[in-house]
């Protein structure tokens, strides 16, 4: 048991928090294995607009979905194929300012972009190396500046566009496993690679920083996917081989995690994206479980405390 003097113990009660940390309060699902309307197969993107309606891209199934936030089908588009509009493994899915769709039709070694009611609008990408071509585009994200960012995981780079699909500039990072990008409202780029965690990046390619070392523990990371960051600049990781979410300052502090494996409300089996719309629900791609969950947002600020190295220099 930790004994403080007065002293110490003023210390204590100055350097507690406030407030701690919840779990997000459990809203809804919906999702079961299939082809049907409302069913996924291999669903592995996800994306909410500003008026709140839930796209979600499926490798399995060819097509984009979409729900209103309560999880109500809307529409769907897409097949398999290579032709325009249809798709081969689709990956990623990002949404830019206008409500326009991007898709990384990643066995067509392409981007799509449709309007939110699934007309085409433009499409770029070939299969190569050279600029603007690609070998397995697994993700895509368009920042606030409207630029688009495409994870060209066998190429090994981030590789960023113009929204007409004009290739400006690349860079690369964590060669072999590279899995998702995403961008925020204050130019930060996040890239999650299965070897090497999560790293940030300005949008022209300077390293920030990054963090999530291989493990279970808290920060640690096991194969994340997909990342999202709220309005309060807290970072959302999918941590897909822990079954879990992880939330960190934008600097990398841990702050708070929520999600076991299984199937029952509030747990996943391999979480791959996650997504957060402006009033704060949390949308997350349970994969292995073939559905959408929505929570609330986090209940109270999460703030780092110096709390746990108190206890630790007075015991």
């Amino acid at each position: 048991m930790m004994r403080c003097s007065l002293v110490v113990l003023i210390a204590c009660v100055l350097l507690a928090p406030t407030a701690r940390a919840q779990t997000p309060a459990y809203i809804t699902e919906w999702g079961t294995q299939g082809s049907g309307i409302g069913q996924f197969s291999y669903a592995n993107g996800i994306a909410v607009s500003p008026g709140g309606q839930v796209f979600v891209v499926e490798g399995g199934n060819d097509r984009v979905q979409v729900f209103t936030s309560g999880g109500a089908y809307v529409t769907q588009w897409g097949a398999f194929g290579t032709g325009d509009g249809q798709f081969m493994t689709p990956g990623g899915i990002a949404l830019d300012g206008s409500g326009n769709v991007y898709v990384a039709d990643a066995a067509n070694q392409r981007i799509q972009v449709f309007t939110s009611a699934g007309d085409l609008v433009r499409q770029w990408g070939t299969y190569g190396t050279e600029p603007g071509q690609f070998r397995w585009p697994c993700d895509v994200a368009v920042g606030s500046d409207g630029l688009v960012y495409v994870a060209d995981a066998n190429n090994w780079r981030i590789q960023v566009f113009t929204a007409a699909g004009d290739y400006l500039r690349s860079w690369g990072w964590c060669y072999w496993s590279l899995q998702s990008v995403s961008a925020d409202d204050h130019g930060r780029i996040y890239v999650t690679a299965r070897d090497c965690g999560l790293a940030v990046f300005t949008v022209d390619g300077q390293r920030l920083g990054g963090w999530g070392n291989l493990g279970s523990g808290n920060g640690q990371l096991h194969n994340p996917r997909g990342v999202a960051v709220d309005d309060s600049g807290r970072v959302y990781v999918a941590d897909a081989g822990n079954n879990r979410i992880q939330v960190f300052s934008k600097t990398g502090t841990y702050l708070a995690q929520w999600g076991t494996s299984g199937s029952g409300p509030g747990q996943f089996s391999e979480p791959v994206d996650v997504a957060i719309d402006g009033s704060g629900t949390i949308y997350v791609l349970d994969l292995g479980n073939n559905r959408v969950q929505a929570f609330g947002s986090l209940p109270t600020a999460v703030k780092p405390t110096t709390w746990g190295r108190l206890k630790s220099l007075y015991r």
